[in-house]
């Protein structure tokens, strides 16, 4: 059978392959320690549940708008304007299948062929192959520990070409954890309004953040970057709802427009009583978000901790989301064949760096129990002691 050439253009999920495998292993019977997938642990929020289910009881299981429930339009452009400092109104937003959907549908909204998609490495390993299936063409930018793996002003300019269209923004940061300054933001800022590109800042783990970091979202730092500015966020991270497939993008109304055309042709309106979900997730009370949080923070400590003490692996403490990024490259292997051994020999699950564009790094996520955490770490290290 003869399959259409983007196919073939597009690396499957290297997460997602070993997070599979992770899981059939355990099915089998085997102990593996976990910290590949991306999934906050905890169960979502009981309020959120049964908001969902109250929806179900009154009969709101039929179709709905392409862009979403007008209730949770409104509900995301007002959180948007007291969280984050943007003037949105709900004819701005659409509802998606996921945060991941929302860029997938800018994507195919923006992206004309041969159009350059600027992304600093590592990088969520979705996007260049977003940008491949809209024929575009990711221009990749290294960074690394030197400037706290984030894109400097000067790299991001020197990037830039007459074929530039847009400049992904991704803080806190996966796989890295980092969060940019909110001199750093207004710095990036500048550079795409001087340069009249259109920048999509991911705002996923914005609510994880440690240590008094700051999210500051790059569109509210003035009019002309507002304009040029486009928002993907979700429901999966802060409120444990990665199931229920709830995410958006927030921007100008004629991109808005477009993705809405694209999503009618394509998956048509998210589940609709799951979006009643959303609306007591963003309306309710925040407490269940800070309890993650703090979860989160005592387990990073544990986790860095450990990580820095052993010989061979250096690690920064992340500023947001629940991931640690450490540097291999002392260890004599390339990431995917850390990850391999590790995995293969002492049952633990972490994703290679190469997948993020980044092959002396590997990612361990914490988003797992205390007790995962320090077994996981006694096997990582006699696997390390044993290589060195």
């Amino acid at each position: 059978m003869k399959l259409a050439a983007r196919v073939s253009q597009v690396t499957p999920s290297i997460t997602l392959a070993i997070t599979a495998k992770a899981k059939a292993m355990k099915a089998e019977g085997t102990d593996v320690c976990s910290f590949s997938a991306g999934e906050p642990d905890f169960d979502t929020p009981a309020h959120i549940k049964a908001a969902a289910a109250k929806a179900l009881d009154e009969g709101k299981t039929k179709y709905g708008a392409a862009a979403g429930e007008p209730k949770l339009r409104e509900a995301i452009a007002q959180k948007l304007k007291t969280d984050n400092g943007l003037d949105y109104k709900s004819e701005n937003i659409i509802v998606t299948n996921g945060g991941k959907h929302s860029l997938y549908n800018l994507m195919m909204a923006l992206i004309d062929p041969g159009d350059e998609v600027i992304i600093p490495a590592p990088y969520w390993l979705s996007y260049p192959e977003m940008v491949i299936l809209a024929a575009g063409k990711p221009v990749i930018v290294q960074t690394d520990a030197s400037t706290g793996y984030k894109i400097t002003p000067e790299q991001l300019k020197k990037a830039i070409t007459p074929k530039t269209k847009l400049f992904v923004l991704n803080s806190p940061s996966n796989p890295t954890g980092m969060v940019y300054t909110p001199e750093e933001i207004k710095a990036l800022a500048k550079v795409v309004v001087d340069a009249d590109i259109y920048v999509v800042s991911d705002e996923i783990y914005e609510k994880i953040l440690y240590d008094g970091a700051e999210h500051v979202s790059i569109g509210s730092l003035g009019k002309e970057i507002f304009e040029r500015t486009l928002i993907s966020n979700g429901f999966a991270k802060g409120y444990s709802m990665t199931g229920w497939r709830l995410g958006y993008l927030a921007g100008p109304v004629e991109i808005i427009k477009a993705a809405s055309t694209i999503q009618g042709h394509s998956t048509s309106n998210v589940c609709t009583f799951a979006q009643y979900g959303a609306i007591a997730a963003l309306e309710g009370s925040q407490d269940c978000v800070e309890e993650m949080r703090q979860a989160f923070a005592k387990r990073r400590q544990v986790m860095f901790d450990r990580l820095n003490a052993i010989p061979g692996l250096s690690t920064a403490k992340p500023d947001g989301a629940f991931y640690l990024f450490p540097d291999i490259s002392k260890i004599g292997l390339n990431s995917l064949e850390f990850c391999n051994a590790l995995l293969e020999v002492h049952q633990v699950a972490v994703i290679p760096g190469v997948a993020f564009g980044a092959d002396h790094n590997i990612r361990l996520s914490y988003a797992t129990d205390m007790a995962t955490i320090e077994k996981g770490m006694d096997r990582l290290e006699k696997f390390v002691r044993s290589r060195i």
